[in-house]
């Protein structure tokens, strides 16, 4: 809707505003905001029409209302403009000052006692104050979108896709346009002209006086924000999300934990007959989500983010912020998942490296080790005993501490530790280059059984990753629900609604959920 005030001084109109949200698919929403000729009929003075404070009042506040900028700013801009209108007629210096009074929209122009008409300012005058008053309020509605939408970064919002652009997505959210990135895009998903979407804020930044709001929907808080919209437990804070893992478009795991011990956290977030986590898979294209419950003890935490997988045992190493993870050789596979993608997401769900192994395999990888070991110099039998115990397992792992924490293993002083380090980065550079390319394992094969200084920074990380004492796992009992489910496991999560074949992996929990095997 928009709101115009026209009002002419003889035969010209010396005023014109006209206010009005962009139209949806406008490439330029200030090619819609137009001020024109002149300010003469701002004042109360001559002529044969005249506009009444009341209605500039109007339309400040109409202004104000619709593109959210302070009328104080509002007023300032008119005044500024007027202000160099007086300038361009007089001359700079020439001692003019305009006011407006804000609260019955009176305009007086001065130079000393002397008073003026803004009629007498003259139309060139009138174009370039038109010119300024606009940039400031471009410049008060930049300000003002910026800081609206940095305050909702991570916060999910709904627009509709205006156009494609090499592949990214133009999307209008309503007072402003933000863009979907390719790269922020599911793969496999397309999207079309005037499809409505969401997608969380994830960046925003000023360009010149416009502003770009990035959108993802590859973001782990995109998952967030699908589940507290769908979740009313979440939302309620009865359910909190600890952590989430993801591979947008392939597979999401999910740690969950409740504060009401009545309230089973997996069940209620699968729903009866999963019918609750369904929208979110369906919003997502297919992605596979697995939500795993949450422990505050890495020992029970790790097998549970290992799913569907059995464990063995768990080895923390807190120094190397390694977990060493034994399984039998039939299970190997199922915990390293499809091009280690299984143990790559539990590694980021919870903050720490993951290795997988089977107990022939840390059996061999330590004797490797003590061999290597034992030809550093300055290297006692005690000080290897401690390497292993601390969890190094290579010359690489070595290289990773610093001399005075070697030092303070003890045997060694700290030059002696600064020589020990050097040689194992020098052992492990040699060993890499002669390493022959034949000897390189299938990818496909051994993809993820060691994680170990390849992930980059976790996406999401627990609020308490050290290690606890416990070293014998608790059985994660399943809670009662407060809501009824019933004919089917309440925490199958699978994302599809197709049966699941023999050979596929079985779901991540169930309600006869077991405990991971000492």
């Amino acid at each position: 809707m928009a709101t115009r005030a026209v009002v002419q001084v003889g035969l010209e109109p010396t005023f014109f505003v006209d206010i009005r949200s962009p139209g949806v698919g406008a490439a330029n929403p200030w090619d819609e905001l137009t001020i024109p000729q002149g300010f003469a009929a701002l004042a109360s003075g001559t002529g044969n029409a005249r506009m009444k404070g009341s209605d500039l009042i109007r339309i400040v506040d109409e202004m104000q209302h619709q593109k959210n900028i302070d009328r104080e700013i509002i007023f300032s801009g008119i005044e500024s403009a007027l202000q160099l209108a007086a300038e361009k007629k007089f001359g700079e210096g020439c001692g003019v000052v305009v006011t407006i009074d804000r609260d019955r929209g009176d305009i007086v122009a001065r130079r000393g006692e002397e008073a003026l008409d803004p009629a007498e300012f003259g139309r060139i005058a009138a174009q370039s104050a038109k010119n300024v008053m606009i940039q400031k309020i471009r410049e008060a509605e930049c300000s003002s979108v910026f800081t609206e939408y940095a305050a909702m970064k991570g916060d999910l919002v709904h627009g509709a896709v205006t156009r494609n652009d090499g592949g990214a997505c133009i999307v209008n959210l309503g007072k402003t346009e933000a863009i979907l990135p390719r790269g922020e895009q599911i793969p496999g998903e397309t999207h079309h002209m005037n499809e409505r979407i969401k997608a969380v804020v994830l960046e925003v930044k000023k360009q010149g006086h416009r502003v770009k709001i990035v959108l993802s929907r590859t973001h782990p808080d995109f998952v967030r924000r699908l589940f507290e919209g769908e979740i009313p437990e979440i939302k309620e804070r009865t359910i909190e999300i600890k952590a989430i893992a993801r591979e947008a478009g392939y597979r999401a795991k999910i740690a969950v934990s409740s504060v009401d011990m009545k309230v089973d956290c997996v069940g209620a977030c699968v729903g009866v007959r999963g019918s609750r986590i369904k929208n979110i898979v369906d919003e997502l294209g297919g992605e596979r989500i697995d939500i795993v419950r949450w422990n505050e003890s890495l020992q029970v935490m790790i097998p549970n983010a290992l799913q569907p997988a059995a464990i063995d045992d768990v080895f923390l190493y807190p120094r190397m912020g390694r977990a060493i993870v034994l399984v039998k050789e039939d299970q190997l596979s199922l915990a390293i998942g499809r091009r280690g993608q299984n143990v790559r997401l539990a590694s980021k769900l919870v903050g720490w490296d993951i290795e997988i192994m089977t107990l022939d395999e840390m059996n061999e990888s330590i004797e490797r080790a003590v061999g290597w070991f034992q030809q550093i110099p300055h290297v006692s039998d005690d000080l290897v005993e401690i390497f292993i115990t601390e969890g190094f397992m290579s010359y690489v792992d070595v290289t990773f501490i610093e001399p005075t924490d070697l030092a303070e293993f003890g045997s060694v002083t700290v030059e002696q530790a600064e020589e020990i380090i050097a040689y194992a980065e020098a052992a492990a550079e040699r060993i890499e280059n002669e390493r022959p390319e034949d000897a390189v394992v299938d990818e496909e094969a051994t993809a993820g059984r060691s994680v170990a200084g390849l992930l980059a920074e976790p996406e999401a990380v627990p609020a308490d990753s050290a290690p606890a004492e416990t070293t014998e796992p608790s059985a994660d009992a399943p809670l009662a629900s407060d809501e009824t489910v019933v004919d089917e496991p309440a925490m199958e999560v699978a994302t599809s609604t197709e049966p699941v074949s023999e050979t596929s992996e079985p779901p991540p929990a169930t309600t006869e959920e077991q405990p991971p095997p000492t």
